[in-house]
């Protein structure tokens, strides 16, 4: 017999004597925001909750000032523990405790932290506090460090002497044991009533051995992503819930007791330990460039009190000189008045900011642009070497996307900041949505983007559409996937890139591909011509379309009178409800009508043909949303949902679903569902068009036609400083392929170190080591196996790699 036709192969030409695209020095960072606990619990090395007794309704309905706090009176003690505000240590922090001790044998108070303290044996903590003696003879405080069962002391110091002044005390605590769920405790040595303020637990072993630092195994964990630049504080977070919530960054640097808390607008506290100070000092500490983000002069349109609000005319001239303080604050000499302020911190060099955020997905309304437009052009008038960030509003598409970037143009905005929480798929289909972008316009910034997933599917997207930013690297300026960081069991985002508990950090598949992106960085995009890559599977019409009707969360309904047929025939009745699958869900059914709860009752092949319609009367009888009906298009990859009364019953959308994760299919109509109404809902789809009617009226008209996903990508990349040419290739497909390199101009090659990222699209990442980690080897040929579901890099010397003067780029401009 003759032998097998050999393998095909895909040809990957670059061209390493091309001069190249410049790319961006500054493309793969990192974004924080303090959501999921990334600060206070997280990131910020405190190991006492609620530090200041500052927590309060603000933060959760449950919470109060001694939340996190108990009353100890052992061994014969006796005393009460409360909080007042009277003659307070600073006013910025109002509350303290009035610990009252009234026998010989002192009461105390004992702190739980952040679901325990853990402590580690040989290691030291300081303990410190503000202290005031009121009455009595309680002069010293006892601290300990005890198992939570207080049976056995791990450590312990005192502090004192007490007096009628508040006095900060400190003292330090080795810890004999290792326990992850400590506590602290502190205990009057006599009768007498002690007032307490800003009481803190706090490891010597920081990152980097900074004071008042951060907590070094997390902080390290983002350092070794090797970020280009850091985004702080958010994200939602800067612009808050209404204008008193806003992220002021003036008050979040000087002495911690005199830093304003306030509630987190996640629903949790912010202690403004973490702070500007702190955050910049981080930033240094990695290497990455700060990317502070300060609010618009609005407040966040989705408010739950007051939608977007803006800055009060009389008081923006104000708020415009805050923030033109903040670049003193950041760069001015240590003599002016808000270097000053820096220096005394303990960093009299200049922080060295080059950017600023100014707002965070931002309605796109007369209001805003006019407080922007104040800032932005003080910020050009005195600090031109400062490249403003603008936004784009809240998605990709859309009437705020469009009026961002025309007023971007208009004010001649640098840089506008876009964010996608997208689909594994739309991030596939849109990986060549740069390539069209106006190189003389603004550049981008991806402030927030991520697949929705934390598995392998997910994953290898994200590797792909970087590689895309990386092939646009002239107009992608910066891309930070967000969020960073999340706690466990105080998650409210999903996904996130690091989690972590407090004795734990696990690092996700997509933290790979990032740090595997930022690592092998480079300054010159290179010409690539790829040869027999592999394809998306063609898409397949299909003729029989699944209906499922349900509700949003919380909610119950009654739903009846469901017709279909062919688009444009007159529809028939459905089979009865006992016909369909209702396992999903809590549903109860009578015949032609179904009441309950969930995702609700599915008729699998209810419509044949190539365009059907489906209607519906649908009544909320109870609950915060409203209806969610689910049907498939005329194609095998199409599945759709209506969501009517979602978000809090505030909009109504369409959205489509790929790999079980949903995308917005145009604008959202900011109108929910009334309870005890009964709606008529009707939906049609037409080939690639669907349409969506409520009470007769068309509340969407879509015509879903997507580009064809790019499953194999490939970019090279000039690393000038290393000597170094880098190709990735992501492979989305299951399939191996084998690649043959060829690098015209390299004759100095003599092989590749390799790195393999190889997962299964399935695999999850969350609370536990990644399913799978980066694979290091030495390649020394041309041919490379590309694994299916993997993201390879490559990375090679070549005497031609050399700088590429900005005169020479053939596209964009130098950096």
């Amino acid at each position: 017999m003759p032998d097998a036709s050999p393998p095909v192969e895909t040809v990957v030409e670059v061209d390493t004597r091309a001069p190249g695209t410049a790319i961006s020095p500054d493309l793969f960072g990192a974004f924080f925001e303090d959501l999921n606990y990334a600060a206070d619990g997280g990131l910020y090395a405190e190991l006492v909750q609620n530090r200041s007794f500052e927590y309060g309704p603000a933060d959760r309905p449950e919470w109060h000032s001694l939340t996190a706090w108990e009353l100890l009176e052992r061994d014969g003690a006796a005393g009460s523990l409360t909080v007042s505000t009277d003659d307070p240590l600073h006013p910025a922090n109002p509350h303290h405790a009035v610990l009252t001790s009234t026998t010989n044998k002192g009461a105390g108070l004992r702190n739980e932290g952040f679901d325990g303290i853990p402590v580690r044996a040989g290691e030291a903590y300081d303990v410190s506090l503000f202290a005031r003696l009121a009455e009595g003879t309680a002069g010293r405080l006892v601290a300990r460090i005890e198992s939570r069962d207080g049976e056995r002391v791990h450590g312990q110091t005192e502090l004192g002497p007490l007096d009628g002044s508040w006095r900060h005390r400190t003292a330090v605590i080795t810890s004999e044991v290792t326990d992850p769920d400590a506590r602290l405790t502190l205990t009057a040595t006599g009768p007498g009533t002690v007032h307490l303020d800003l009481v803190s637990l706090f490891p010597q072993n920081t990152f980097k051995g900074r004071r008042n630092g951060l907590r070094a195994d997390l902080a390290q964990a983002i350092a070794d992503l090797k970020p280009k630049f850091l985004r702080f504080p958010g994200g939602c977070l800067a612009h808050g819930q209404g204008l008193g919530n806003m992220y002021r960054w003036s008050e979040t640097v000087g002495p911690l007791h005199e830093r304003r808390q306030q509630f987190n607008i996640w629903h949790y506290h912010q202690s403004m330990g973490l702070g500007y100070y702190e955050y910049f000092q981080f930033c240094e500490d990695i290497g990455a460039k700060p990317v502070p983000v300060v609010p618009a002069g609005v407040c966040c349109q989705n408010s739950d009190v007051t939608g977007q609000v803006g800055i009060p005319d009389e008081e923006m001239d104000a708020y415009v000189a805050e923030v033109l303080a903040l670049v003193q604050w950041a760069n001015g000499p240590a003599d002016s008045p808000w270097g000053a302020l820096r220096a005394a911190a303990g960093h009299p060099e200049p922080f060295g900011l080059a950017y600023l955020g100014v707002g965070n997905e931002d309605a796109i309304t007369d209001t805003f642009r006019d407080r922007f437009s104040r800032i932005h052009d003080a910020l050009r008038e005195h600090h031109p070497e400062i490249t403003v960030i603008g936004t784009l509003g809240p998605a990709t598409v859309g009437e705020d996307w469009e009026k961002g970037w025309a007023f971007a143009r208009e004010r001649n905005v640098p840089v506008v900041d876009e964010h996608s929480y997208k689909s594994p798929r739309w991030l596939l289909e849109n990986s060549r949505r740069f390539d069209r972008m106006d190189r003389e316009g603004p550049h981008l910034y991806i402030g927030e983007y991520g697949s929705w997933r934390n598995d392998g599917r997910g994953a290898l997207a994200e590797a792909l559409y970087m590689i895309a930013m990386e092939r646009n690297g002239d107009v992608v300026r910066m891309a930070s996937y967000a969020p960073l960081l999340a706690k466990r069991d105080h998650t409210q985002w999903l996904p996130d890139l690091i989690y972590f508990d407090n004795t734990n950090v696990w690092t996700t598949l997509n933290y790979h591909v990032q740090q595997m992106h930022s690592l092998n960085s480079g300054d010159t995009a290179l010409p690539v011509t790829v040869t027999g890559a592999p394809q998306a599977p063609a898409v397949q019409v299909s003729d029989r379309h699944d209906i499922r009707i349900g509700t949003g969360s919380d909610t119950r309904a009654e739903f009846t009178d469901v017709l279909f047929g062919a688009v444009g025939d007159e529809l028939v009745p459905a089979p009865d409800f006992h016909n369909w699958d209702t396992q999903a869900g809590t549903w109860g059914i009578d015949g032609a009508t179904a009441a309950g709860s969930g995702a609700g009752p599915l008729l699998t092949d209810a419509v044949r043909g190539t365009s059907y319609a489906f209607c519906v009367r649908a009544r909320k009888t109870d609950g915060a949303e409203g209806f969610v009906l689910c049907f498939t298009g005329t194609t095998s990859d199409r599945r759709y949902q209506w969501r009517l009364g979602g978000w809090d019953n505030r909009a109504t959308w369409l959205q489509r679903v790929d790999d079980g994760v949903p995308d917005d299919l145009g604008e959202r109509v900011l109108e929910g569902v009334e309870s005890g109404r009964w709606y008529d809902l009707r939906v049609e789809v037409d080939g690639l068009r669907v349409r969506c009617f409520r009470d007769g009226e068309l509340l969407h008209d879509v015509e879903d036609v997507r580009p064809d996903p790019e499953v194999f990508a490939v970019s090279a990349v000039r690393d000038s400083a290393a000597g170094h040419v880098i190709v990735k290739i992501a492979n989305t497909t299951p399939d191996p392929v084998t690649v043959r390199l060829r690098l015209i101009g390299a004759e100095g090659a003599t092989g590749y170190d390799r790195t393999t990222l190889t997962v299964s699209p399935d695999a999850a990442s969350r609370y536990g080591p990644a399913p799978a980690v980066p694979v290091h080897d030495r390649l020394t040929g041309p041919v490379c196996a590309v694994p299916g579901h993997s993201f390879t890099v490559l990375r090679t010397r070549t005497r031609h790699s050399m700088p590429v003067s900005s005169e020479t780029s053939d596209r964009g401009r130098a950096w």
